[in-house]
């Protein structure tokens, strides 16, 4: 019996051992393992001591820290996007829902000043808010119809104030973009019968340029035709009427069959006396 409980306390600390020596292993190889880090070409660092962050960034490559004193936050500081919905009143008080896309970026030097002030959510703390603020402040300066045919210039003003705000924060704003303008059914409705109505205008100031254009060559070619009508009556001369008249007698003769009509009312008789012009 004694045997067997000495076989058993030396199967235990044996097991113990192992299992001592495994969690040694362990310990040694996460220390080793987490005492380098790395960064990549798209990222910034943030290193901390005991959770204070260092005043500066840590660049890209391979870096060391001391295990368990030590840790660090990876920030992305290539360009993002943020997309965001808003809403605001245009000048003439119309209701403008919104969707504005952010391209921006962080400044790499100041990633410690961003963990420190906004962690890793300044998107849904900063972005979002300066956006809304903005959209409002700019649609205001503009009538509903003036958001629609002055988009540009509404993007513009948008950009330039959230610019402007979010610089102060450490982000830079590289361009956005106005996804879309949602209006209220009325005012849509309005928008669509003044079109409507433009439309209408711009076709009855084309009919009534076409009319006059075919007024315009209606007289001119009437014009022409007296002033031909005329030429024809001055160079018409009694010589040249008898002329006409031989000709269509001579036409008259040359289509006779020689057979005289069954009925008739009276003989044609033809003029056959010499013109006093051509005699002479």
């Amino acid at each position: 019996m004694e045997e067997l409980k000495d076989d058993y306390l030396t199967s235990a600390m044996q097991l113990l051992k192992i299992a001592v020596l495994v969690v040694l292993a362990l310990t040694i190889l996460g220390t080793v393992l987490g005492s380098f880090y790395i960064i990549d070409a798209s990222e910034r660092g943030v290193l901390l001591t005991w959770g204070k962050p260092a005043t500066y960034a840590v660049e890209p490559g391979l870096h060391f820290k001391t295990p368990w004193m030590q840790s660090v936050e990876i920030f992305d500081v290539k360009t993002q996007k943020y997309e965001t919905d808003a809403s605001a009143a245009s000048r003439d008080l119309q209701t403008v829902s919104t969707r504005i896309a952010v391209n921006y970026r962080l400044n790499p030097e100041a990633v410690p000043i961003i963990y420190t002030e906004l962690g890793h959510y300044y998107a849904d703390r900063i972005i979002q808010p300066a956006v809304q603020e903005v959209v409002k402040a700019s649609t205001a300066k503009f009538s509903a119809e003036e958001l629609i045919t002055n988009r540009a210039d509404v993007k513009d003003m948008i950009q330039n104030l959230l610019k402007e705000r979010l610089a102060k924060f450490n982000i830079d704003v590289e361009e956005i973009a106005i996804i879309d303008f949602e209006f209220s059914p009325a005012f849509k409705d309005a928008i669509e019968a003044k079109v409507t109505a433009e439309q209408q205008k711009l076709k009855a100031e084309r009919d009534y340029q076409r009319t006059l254009i075919e007024a315009n060559m209606t007289y001119v070619k009437a014009d022409a035709e007296a002033r031909a009508l005329e030429r024809q009556k001055s160079a018409l001369t009694p010589e040249l009427v008898e002329l006409r008249k031989i000709d269509a007698q001579r036409a008259a003769i040359e289509r006779w069959d020689g057979h005289l009509p069954s009925a008739t009312v009276g003989m044609p008789f033809l003029d056959v006396t010499p013109s006093k012009g051509l005699s002479q």
